[in-house]
């Protein structure tokens, strides 16, 4: 099957607003000339997560790797090497722009770890593309472009795994189903316990990008900076803590803990009515993402969020008949015996996924929504990014979570969104 053949599949599927509709033909259906019974898949972002991602992906034996994408030359070069090794060959291609990759035509599925500031502009060109995605979390940095994130999904009727892995480990699943089962009783509070930010180092004048690295690139839609290293160390970290990029500890963990308080309550399609909070920054330096921040949602369900980087981390749930807390590794149950009670199949089950990764494998081939489909992860960040404008503007703030609007405050609402640097722009 040629690349323009599968072109024009991906644009029937499209164009029928059928997420079942297939791209992956089998060779029985389409005849021996078939190209592939493999999910072509692309790595963009190869850094920490966008290796360990490539990692997880590559080893399903229905996924074929292709072509890696990093503005990084070693990244870059070192996702290549890594892909042929796998595979024994050389047919690797390595990209420094993301919309060369996508204009391949030939591409399935796509895996994207970049930092927050880029996840709507490539998620959007690659759903266009007629790519399905797994998407690090956050889904996006501002509200605004998670909402054209989730219009994309349903535009182009593709697949989307959040990369917000937690729901596929059997404690943080487990936990939430005792709590969306009435395990706790009526739960009135969820305390989600995240990071605060270490100390700021010493600032670093700017210097020249090292070799290999487009930093007009890698800057993208943000304003224009002279590269730095960021306080001392090299910018594919510390951008976490500079707000152009990121939110720091809330927004990178908020698509973990509030995440999975969400999920327990059966609160994926919805957010909270009211926000408050207040935010430690630095009086100086680079860094101007908070050090610590303790936030308050509050629902029309009568639960409230208390988000704090000053809380135990994890997941707590509590109600008026126990609590219940999960985080990594560990959790902790007022009631012992409740931890071990088993929901029955005439209750309220959750989707129950063992392997992120192979997760989003099978919903591709299946054409289903996986365990974090992109309508979760974006209120899951929105919990964060409402926090973080409530830090911001220093005031209790009114939410409408279905216009997903502030009401009567045009000045929050400004702060919904992001402006970028000329040329870019978020076109659905």
């Amino acid at each position: 099957m040629s690349s323009n053949r599968r072109a024009f599949l991906k644009r029937a599927a499209s164009a029928a607003g059928l997420l079942a509709f297939p791209t992956i033909i089998p060779a029985r259906v389409l005849g021996a000339d078939a190209p592939s019974k493999k999910i072509q898949m692309a790595q963009i972002g190869c850094g920490g997560m966008g290796n360990g991602d490539l990692g997880g992906l590559m080893n399903a034996p229905e996924v074929r790797y292709v072509a890696v994408c990093d503005v990084d030359q070693k990244h870059r070069e070192a996702a290549c090497e890594r892909v042929n090794k796998q595979y024994r060959d050389q047919s690797c291609k390595g990209y420094n722009d993301f919309r060369e990759l996508l204009a391949r035509g030939d591409l399935d599925a796509v895996s994207i770890a970049v930092p927050d500031h880029w996840h709507a502009l490539t998620a959007v060109a690659a759903l266009r593309a007629g790519c399905d995605v797994y998407g690090q979390k956050p889904l996006a940095r501002s509200i605004r472009e998670g909402q054209a994130i989730c219009n994309a999904v349903r535009r182009y009727g593709r697949v989307w795994q959040t990369g917000s892995q937690q729901r596929s480990d059997e404690r943080f699943w487990h936990g939430a189903e005792l709590a969306l089962n009435g395990r706790l009783g009526k739960v009135s509070l969820v305390e989600v316990g995240l990071p605060s930010r270490g100390p700021e180092v010493k600032d670093v004048p700017p210097s020249p990008p090292p070799a290999g690295l487009d930093w007009n690139l890698w800057l993208g839609p943000s304003q224009w900076k002279p590269y730095s290293q960021f306080s001392g160390r090299a910018p594919h970290w510390d951008w976490r803590w500079i707000m152009d990029y990121s939110g720091g500890q809330l927004t990178d963990w908020s698509g973990h803990h509030i995440d999975i308080g969400l999920w327990g309550l059966g609160l994926d399609h919805t957010g909270p009515v009211e926000i408050s909070g207040v935010g430690e920054y630095n009086t100086g330096g680079v860094w101007d993402t908070p050090n610590n921040y303790d936030l308050h949602l509050k629902f029309a369900t009568d639960v409230e969020f208390h988000i704090s980087s000053k809380l135990k981390m994890g997941t707590k749930w509590i109600g008026d008949k126990g609590s219940l807390w999960v985080t990594r590794g560990q959790h902790e149950c007022s009631n012992a015996a409740t931890w071990s009670e088993k929901i029955g199949s005439e209750e309220k089950r959750l989707y129950h996924s063992r392997s992120h990764h192979r997760d989003f494998v099978d919903s591709v081939l299946a054409r289903r929504d996986p365990v974090a489909p992109v309508e979760a992860g974006h209120r899951a960040i929105s919990c964060g990014l409402l926090g973080e404008i409530a830090m911001l503007t220093g005031r209790k703030l009114r939410w409408n979570p279905e216009q997903q609007d502030f009401i009567g405050d045009p000045a929050a609402s400004a702060l919904l969104g992001r402006s970028y640097r000329e040329p870019w722009k978020l076109d659905v």
